[in-house]
């Protein structure tokens, strides 16, 4: 339990030495139902978030390290999720723990709202371990303990050194936090309360700018003044841009301290146990801020958050979730937003910044007013959209930037010849912060998706060789509603049926080499 309960970072060998050292510090002779919860408690309580002090003298856990180390798959799936949320995955799906009594382990540890905790670990979807998690416990080596006197010495001796360095270079003063960051000529600045209220009416002056400061640590001079000299002191691409940094949230996150601060396009989110971490996510106005375990921090225009089911979310200080995807690999929309000018449906691609999701059918004709809704961002999904994102989430590769706009058009949707499966043709285009975009084509079978190039997001026609379940190969193209696909090429087709072209190859095709096909799309004559 408290090696997946622990922070997915680091080693294995590491993380499972961490684990046994939690759980052996817990021991008690009491071993009554009532003792064996206290010590679960505990355990839970430490490996939520550990103390850097289990690091310290961890040599006799790490000898004790059995040679077989557990899957490190569900880990992974793990390590993105808010603590209480791994918590009660673990207890829910791990160890089969009923939901009241997960609901009251999570109360023990100090979550003060269980129920949303749980109803977003049970919808998880964690990929389950290839081989067996644990070794026999005859297997496991003891742990020899060596006395650690001379290495707490040895730390008292240091700590005193360093205190008096840090005293001189500070003048005395412990802070020392300004001048750190003044010397690199950063500075914190923080915008106007009422800044975002007049910027609300007029779709012009929205910008990051106008986002104030929230968060019940935003008078926390000490945590921010850390936070901003982390960033001054970064080298590099992480550098902030220009003299200044937006102070944009300093709050509680999952019950541990976080500040999120902006310079230009970039964002830097620090927190004491996992340091800074500094990331381009662009200036759109509007985009929730991605904080860590699910949950988003929201333009300050956004004041009425959804689930996709459109049950209202509680919102505190900006900050929604946990709000997670309801997919197997964490990407897929995510929750509906009321903003000034309308409904919009967000999702998590992977990025620091959810984006703006749409979705058009097979039968999907474009016009002005579809364009222009679309060009505000004010699509909402409906209950066939969430289900396309939900399945092309997972399906279509991770953006390699950040998106802020993802639109999927369904031009095609049938069945695949020669014994093939249903099957939908999609063109999806992202949009990138600053300009710029991208669209490629994808068709996705029921368990199988082929790559199909570029499209036009405007009128697209993608096409692709595919190989049958019986084995022969044929040329495949399909257009949008109002367009028929041609191919020319070395290959003989009798024309499109039902906007799809199946063509055979002249001569055999080898899985190397596929011949080269012209693919144009024209009006039904």
């Amino acid at each position: 339990m408290a090696y997946f309960v622990l922070p997915g970072r680091g080693k294995r060998a590491y993380r499972l030495a961490i684990a046994r050292r939690i759980v052996d510090g817990t021991a008690r002779r009491d071993r009554s139902p009532a003792g064996l919860a206290r010590r679960r408690t505990r355990v839970l309580r430490r490996a939520m978030r550990p103390s850097r002090r289990l690091q310290v003298g961890l040599g006799p856990w790490l000898r004790a390290v059995p040679g077989r180390l557990p899957d490190p798959g569900p880990t992974g799936a793990l390590a993105r999720l808010d603590p209480p949320v791994r918590a009660a995955y673990v207890l829910r799906h791990m160890l089969g723990m009923p939901r009241y009594a997960v609901h009251d382990q999570l109360i023990e540890v100090g979550v003060r709202h269980p129920w949303p905790v749980i109803e977003a670990a049970d919808a998880l979807e964690v990929p389950a371990p290839r081989r067996p998690e644990w070794p026999e416990p005859a297997l496991l080596r003891p742990v020899r303990h060596r006395s650690l006197l001379p290495l707490a010495t040895a730390a008292a001796l240091t700590a005193g050194l360093v205190g008096a360095l840090v005293m001189t270079e500070s003048d005395g003063s412990l802070a020392g936090g300004s001048r750190s960051a003044s010397a690199h000529g950063l500075r914190l600045v923080t915008a106007p309360p009422a800044a975002w209220t007049r910027a609300a009416g007029t779709p012009g002056a929205r910008t990051l700018d106008a986002w104030p400061a929230r968060g019940g640590l935003v008078r926390d001079r000490a945590i921010t003044r850390r936070a901003l000299d982390a960033w001054a002191r970064a080298t590099g691409d992480r550098r902030a841009q220009g003299g200044t940094a937006q102070l944009l949230y300093a709050g509680h996150v999952g019950g541990a301290p976080l500040v999120l601060l902006r310079s230009g396009d970039r964002l830097a989110r620090y927190a004491r146990q996992s340091g800074l971490e500094v990331v381009a996510a662009g200036a759109d106005p509007s985009a929730p801020i991605h904080l860590g375990g699910g949950r988003y921090l929201l333009a300050p225009w956004d004041t009425r958050p959804e689930t996709l089911a459109g049950d209202g979310m509680e919102l505190r200080d900006g900050v929604i979730g946990p709000a997670l995807a309801r997919t197997r690999c964490g990407r897929g929309p995510i929750l509906h937003l009321q903003g000034p000018d309308g409904s919009r449906t967000v999702g998590d691609l992977g990025g620091p910044r959810a984006a703006v999701l749409a979705y058009h059918s097979p039968a999907y004709r474009p016009s002005a007013a579809a364009r222009a809704a679309a060009a505000k961002g004010t699509v909402r999904l409906g209950r066939e959209g969430v289900r396309f994102w939900e399945r092309l989430g997972c399906r279509a590769p991770r953006p390699a930037r950040p998106v802020t706009e993802a639109t999927a058009w369904d031009f095609w949707s049938g069945t695949l010849p020669h014994g093939g499966t249903s099957a939908d043709w999609v063109c999806t285009r992202l949009a990138f912060p600053g300009g710029g975009a991208d669209a490629q084509a994808t068709l996705l079978g029921e368990r199988e998706q082929y790559a199909s190039g570029a499209c036009d997001d405007r009128r697209p026609v993608s096409g692709t060789w595919w190989r049958a379940p019986s084995g022969g190969w044929y040329y495949l193209a399909a257009a949008a509603r109002g367009l028929v696909p041609r191919a020319e090429g070395p290959v003989r087709s009798s024309g499109a049926e039902e906007r799809l072209l199946v063509a055979e190859p002249v001569e055999p095709v080898r899985r190397g080499r596929r011949p080269a096909v012209r693919l144009t799309a024209v009006p039904p004559e």
